[in-house]
This record gives structure tokens, C-alpha cells and sequence, in this order.
């Protein structure tokens, strides 16, 4: 008989499936569909890196609470993890995530509190805050800070990357990610510049974040930080796993470029995705010009589209964002 001892040993080996109907260019683009992770997203790989090292290095110890900051799928991930491990989960959330998010993750048993999205960083009640407080408060806690945690981008150095030259035969030649926590592109992209210098790295940033000014200027530029909709992209700070050396582009797309081609991938494609990986699409389309027929592009689709059912696929809501 062949099984798994448990849904963890399920995380990873997601398949590149070529994109038809939504892109603009004769390039080969493939896409990399994380929502085959058993959270249905590409946070499974990190969240589980980031438990195994706390545990082998003491900062998570025997009956914890894990305690983390999330837009949602690094949650699921952990509390799947969880849940095989013995811990018990408080995860703190902006209020601008959809609520399939939050709802989620309490059906995995996982306690969630929510901030307001609107206020600095450092402003006591935002989300960076409240985990980092309770983690203070809560005897034998670990506050996981996926944002900074050198594990999160080492798990796609291990795995993501190391997947995708795998499966490409190494003919990659671009990788698209939308960035967020920085884990992704940074871990994926180390590993397959190390193969091959010459693979170009694009970033996917939305309007409201600081990513492309500082990538291009050094500057970290307040006035480019304002409220936007997009989820699981952009950051009003600056996470140390973003390695902004190893990316050679960042693309801005709007909220509502993002949104349209999510629901183009999963009614023209038949992948059901979420926000980012609209974005991601988006963006690729934006950067055309710079490819060819020869080139081999792996676009990162990180989430499920069911996170997003009252929003981005909800005609009312759309309508409600001037979106349709």
C-alpha cells in the first residue's frame, strides 16, 4: 500500500501547468500551482520549515502556542502543522482579509484576532503589534515572524527552487512572484541564480507599497505607502527576506488589474486562484515586450480562489469597487 504518514508529508512537488488563454506573449509561461499544497497555498512549504527549525533550536517548545501576524495562508499552513505537532494557534489578522480567511482558520481550531488594516506599523493596534504583545504575554509562546525569519525563504532555497529547475529541465529563464514576505522570491530565486546567473527575477508589487521605489532608489519613501486592496502582496516595511539584490525588477499592478485577471485564470484557464497570482499574471502581461518566444517563464500561483469567494468573484462586490 502506499500512503502518507500525514498531511505534512503532502507539502510540495506542486506541478507547472502551461497557461493558454491569459497571456500576451509567444514565450512559454508555466505556472507553478501551489494550490495543490494541502492548505492550498505556497505558505504550507515555509510555515513547516520555520516549526522544524523553532523546535530543533528550543524557541517552540513542548504544548506552545504559536502566535503570527498573516494575511491568512501562512496561518493555515502553521495550524496545519499544528495540529500533527500538539500547539495551539493565535493568529492576528489585518480587517481588510477576506473573511473566508479568518472563518478558515477557526475551522482548523486556530484562535484569530483582528486589527485595523489603516495604522503605521509601529501604532500599537496594528497587526506587526498585537502578535508581537501577545507573544510577551503568553507563557510559552512563540511569535513565529515569518517576515524576517531566515526559515521562510530557506524553504524554497530547499524545495521551491530546487523544484522548478527540476521540472523545467533547467531552461528556466524567468520567474515571476508576487512579494509579500519576501520568502518566496528570495529563497526561489537564490537557489536558481546559483544554477544560472542569467534567470531574471520579477517581483509583482501593488500601488500603495514601497517595494519598487526602494528597489530602485534606496529610499524607503512614506508617501508611497496608502491603504490598498490587494491581498497578500506589498508591505509597508521593508522584511528582511526580501533580498532585493536577487530581484531584478519590481511591477506594480493595480487592484483591479489584479482582480480582473484572477477571474480571467480561473474561467479561461480552470485554475482557480487568488488575488496574488492575478496580480502576478497581470504583471507579466505589463512586462511583455521583454520576452520572447524562447523564453521559459514560471509564474508562483500562491493561493485558492475560494479565500476569495465574497470578494474578488463576487459580481456585487466588484461592482461595489468599480472593478466591473
Amino acid at each position: 500500500m502506499k500512503y502518507y504518514k500525514n498531511i505534512l508529508e503532502t507539502i510540495g512537488n506542486t506541478p507547472l501547468v502551461k497557461l493558454n488563454r491569459t497571456i500576451e506573449t509567444d514565450a512559454l509561461v508555466l505556472a507553478k500551482v501551489e494550490t495543490f499544497n494541502p492548505g492550498h497555498s505556497i505558505k504550507d512549504r515555509m510555515a513547516l520549515k520555520m516549526i522544524e527549525d523553532a523546535e530543533n533550536d528550543g524557541r517552540l517548545c513542548k504544548g506552545g502556542t504559536i502566535i503570527e501576524g498573516t494575511s491568512g495562508n501562512t496561518g493555515m499552513g502553521l495550524a496545519l502543522a499544528a495540529i500533527q505537532k500538539g500547539y495551539k494557534c493565535i493568529f492576528v489578522m489585518a480587517d481588510k482579509q477576506s473573511k473566508e480567511k479568518m472563518d478558515i482558520l477557526r475551522a482548523v481550531g486556530s484562535q484569530v484576532r483582528v486589527c485595523p488594516t489603516d495604522v503605521a506599523p509601529e501604532d500599537p493596534r496594528s497587526y506587526y503589534s498585537v502578535s508581537k504583545a501577545l507573544s510577551e504575554e503568553i507563557p510559552n509562546s512563540w511569535y513565529v515572524n515569518q517576515y524576517d525569519n531566515p526559515s521562510n525563504a530557506k524553504a524554497h532555497y530547499e524545495s521551491t527552487g530546487p523544484e522548478i529547475w527540476e521540472q523545467t529541465k533547467g531552461k528556466v529563464t524567468h520567474l515571476v512572484v508576487g512579494v509579500g514576505t519576501g520568502g518566496t522570491i528570495s529563497g526561489t530565486a537564490n537557489f536558481l541564480k546559483e544554477k544560472n546567473p542569467n534567470i531574471k527575477v520579477w517581483g509583482i508589487d501593488t500601488y500603495g507599497s514601497v517595494f519598487k521605489k526602494y528597489h530602485e532608489t534606496g529610499e524607503f519613501d512614506e508617501k508611497e505607502i496608502y491603504s490598498y486592496i490587494t491581498e497578500g502582496i506589498g508591505e509597508d516595511i521593508l522584511p528582511e527576506n526580501v533580498d532585493f539584490k536577487i530581484i531584478d525588477h519590481f511591477e506594480k499592478v493595480t487592484d483591479k488589474d489584479g482582480a480582473i485577471m484572477a477571474r480571467r485564470i480561473s474561467c479561461e484557464e480552470g485554475i482557480m486562484v487568488g488575488y496574488s497570482a492575478g496580480s502576478a499574471v497581470a504583471g507579466l502581461n505589463q512586462m511583455k515586450d521583454n520576452l520572447s518566444e524562447n523564453d521559459v517563464v514560471v509564474v508562483i500561483f500562491h493561493d485558492h480562489g475560494t479565500r476569495y469567494i465574497g470578494k474578488i468573484f463576487n459580481d456585487d462586490w466588484m461592482k461595489s469597487q468599480n472593478f466591473l
